[in-house]
């Protein structure tokens, strides 16, 4: 490329270099340097690419600015004046420091301020022009002028029209040491010079049947509006230059899913053939009916295990609706078969739980169980290579290199989620194109499902075991202590037992949490009568199966636990749950906790202790709890909450992230996107006529290069 010269409007020309790439670091780039580089790595920007990717969260019309006279009670508006006063007012009662800053146009005044920011005071000075945008509040009839309380900022300077004025403006999420201002002055510089470095490469057929504009227009359009003049659209992620970065980064997400589902589907796999002999034996010990649900499913893995390709199936259902038994169904298959097994769990907690209730009924059948985590001193390495062992469960130390199966047939990923698709991967290679089955407690939208498990084949279990019933769950403050002590009295002396949850083991200064610890020693007084026992992290696996297997066996009446009980124990004469500070908890791990209870045939009820003040997430989390008891509207509502960004609290490893794309607003784009992937992987599996698709896939998917061969 030929160096050029950019003029950009009331700045300095910038002359753009022949060797800058979208790899680019951006501490090379042109206003960056290494100390701006190490603020912007905060934000997740490291390259170039990562920069121009770096969209604005919303937008601002300052075209027309909202004189101060004419500004609404209750109107959201932009105003820009004169700084005229700036002071400090400490209230007299609670001593709350507030910012006060007067400003001031040609048509009247307004005050703003900031609570509990004293700070702000050192940025202002008099005469200095501001923009201040947010809500108008105050009544003008009253005398006491129009206020905006806690609005968002930005101190002009002379020369700012040309990028913070008279346009529709792009508002960037800042960290400390750089603000919007700076981050949009930098963006400004680096679309004009280096917008132009991205080609498009996505088929010509998909652009114009989607009506889809270039793509080095929608970058431009998406940081910089000119032809695009709709706030809303702009601030709703509807403009055509939102639809067209929208719909790429779904395409490319779904184009990697669409090739590994051909990869499976190409591979020679184990055709397992339904013997019977085990798993009729454990179906036939079973205390129980398997629901509908669970056959259906079951009858859908024999179908796949018995076929000459890969499975590649991920089971997903609510708490307490029987997956752990369809998987050991499968891994019995598998055993009569003379293939190993094997299961990983992502926390050490999870992996101990499992093989406590597994190997209690399976060993019984002659199988041999082995645990491999972190924490097991003797690690069952030989027996795992000599085919010893037939059932093998852990955490991601089975991926490990020194771990080698004998005849790996089938492995099992539960809570796919806190895995990536490079840990699938890695499970694949410890066998000869094994099996593979995924697991998860956690309810998951259909969009969700969509998009992240495209290559998956998905099996619902969407009925709970006969006599189950809906928890009734409430929310509860300090105020009520006394209502709560009693329930959970009432709950004892019926003969049931109860659960106490805490977030934290010991007392902490700055989160101010109440703990398991004292909580154990408060209730050890309140119950005296009682036996109460103590669950948490801290013990080893064997001290936790002890005192589970003492409370599942009635002899502890009421046990005070962390998050360790979230999975794995099954108490049917639990009754009553009580979950301690609630308000810190995410509505995924308060529906999976609510699941260890409603076990039997009694009424069952969960308690949720909220400490004030809430956070609105914080609220509505609480509020969807006592509304529904079903886990699939819980997982909507958190997606909704939360956003798609967060639902899964760490991103895939190995899968594109979405900066753009939002699973739940843009629905409609995703489907159509992964329709035309996968189409097109189907015409062309190797993309052989798509070079420049082929390469950016391969960037996309992070060095994914064994998806497409050649």
């Amino acid at each position: 490329m030929n160096n050029r010269t950019e003029k950009v409007p009331g700045k300095k020309p910038v002359t753009s270099t022949p060797h800058i790439s979208t790899d680019t670091p951006v501490q090379f780039l042109k206003g960056v340097g290494p100390a701006r580089a190490r603020l912007l790595e905060k934000l997740g920007v490291k390259t170039l690419e990562d920069l121009l990717y770096f969209f604005p969260w919303r937008y601002e019309d300052r075209k027309n600015l909202t004189e101060i006279n004419n500004l609404s009670h209750g109107s959201q508006a932009t105003v820009m004046g004169e700084v005229t006063s700036i002071r400090i007012v400490v209230t007299p009662r609670r001593r709350m420091k507030i910012f006060q800053l007067g400003l001031s146009d040609r048509t009247g005044s307004l005050t703003a301020k900031w609570f509990n920011q004293a700070y702000l005071k050192k940025y202002f000075k008099k005469e200095q022009k501001v923009l201040l945008s947010g809500v108008v509040r105050g009544n003008p009839y009253s005398g006491s002028g129009l206020e905006m309380e806690n609005p968002d900022f930005e101190i002009l300077d002379s020369d700012d029209t040309p990028v913070h004025m008279s346009r529709i403006i792009p508002v960037y999420n800042a960290t400390e040491g750089i603000s919007p201002k700076q981050l949009r002055t930098l963006l400004f510089n680096t679309v004009q010079i280096h917008a132009a470095r991205f080609r498009d490469y996505l088929p010509e057929e998909i652009l114009q049947r989607n009506g889809l504009r270039p793509l080095q227009w929608a970058i431009r359009e998406a940081h910089f509006p000119d032809e695009i003049q709709n706030i809303h659209d702009l601030n709703a992620g509807a403009s055509e230059a939102h639809r067209r970065l929208i719909f790429d980064e779904f395409f490319m997400l779904e184009l990697g899913l669409a090739l590994m589902k051909k990869q499976d589907v190409a591979q020679k796999g184990i055709s397992f053939q339904q013997k019977g002999t085990l798993v009729n034996s454990f179906l036939d010990s079973l205390p129980f009916q398997l629901t509908g649900a669970q056959k259906r499913v079951l009858q859908e893995i024999r179908e796949d295990m018995e076929k000459d390709i890969p499975m590649n199936r991920m089971v997903h259902g609510d708490v307490g609706c029987g997956k752990t038994v369809v998987a050991l169904t499968a891994m019995l298959t598998a055993a009569e078969n003379n293939y190993q097994s094997c299961l990983m769990a992502p926390t050490e907690l999870l992996a101990e739980q499992h093989y406590i209730n597994i190997h209690k009924l399976v060993e019984a059948l002659g199988l041999h169980v082995v645990l491999l985590t972190a924490s097991v001193r003797e690690r069952p390495i030989e027996d795992i290579a000599s085919g010893k062992s037939q059932i093998i469960i852990g955490t991601h130390a089975i991926i490990q290199e020194e771990v080698k199966f004998k005849n790996l047939g089938l492995a099992i990923i539960d809570e796919q989620h806190r895995f990536g698709v490079m840990q699938r991967a890695d499970m694949k290679r410890k066998g000869l194109n094994p099996d593979i089955l995924i697991m998860t407690a956690t309810p998951i939208p259909r969009t969700l499902a969509l998009t992240l498990y495209g290559d998956l084949d998905v099996s619902i279990i969407d009925e709970l075991p006969a006599g189950r019933r809906p928890v009734r769950t409430k929310v509860y403050f300090p105020a009520q202590k006394d209502r709560v002590i009693e329930l959970i009295g009432g709950e004892l002396s019926k003969g049931r037992q109860a659960y106490i949850v805490y977030p934290l083991i010991e007392e902490s200064e700055k989160l101010d949490l109440k703990s398991a610890l004292d909580g154990y020693e408060a209730f050890k007084k309140i119950f005296s009568d009682k036996k109460v026992g103590l669950v948490h992290g801290r013990m080893n696996h064997r001290e936790r199966e002890e005192v589970m297997a003492l409370f599942k066996s009635g002899d502890i009446d009421l046990l005070v636990s962390t998050t360790v009980i979230e999975v794995g124990i099954d108490v049917p004469n639990a009754s009553l749950m009580l979950i301690v500070h609630a308000e810190r908890f995410g509505l995924a791990q308060l529906h999976q906790l609510r699941g260890r209870i409603g076990r039997g045939t009694h009424d069952s009820y969960c308690l949720l202790m909220g400490y004030p003040p809430f956070s609105e997430e914080g609220k509505k989390r609480l509020k969807a709890m006592e509304l529904t008891c079903d886990g699939f509207r819980i997982a909507e509502e958190d997606l909704a909450i939360r956003g798609p960004g967060d639902f899964f609290g760490t991103r895939q490893s190995g899968i594109p992230e979405l900066k753009i794309a939002n699973i739940v607003r843009d629905v409609r784009v995703l489907e159509v996107a992964r329709r035309d992937a996968f189409s097109l992987i189907e015409k062309d599996p190797s993309l052989k006529n798509y070079p420049l698709l082929r390469n950016r896939l391969t960037e996309k998917w992070m060095g994914m290069l064994e998806l497409i061969k050649s």
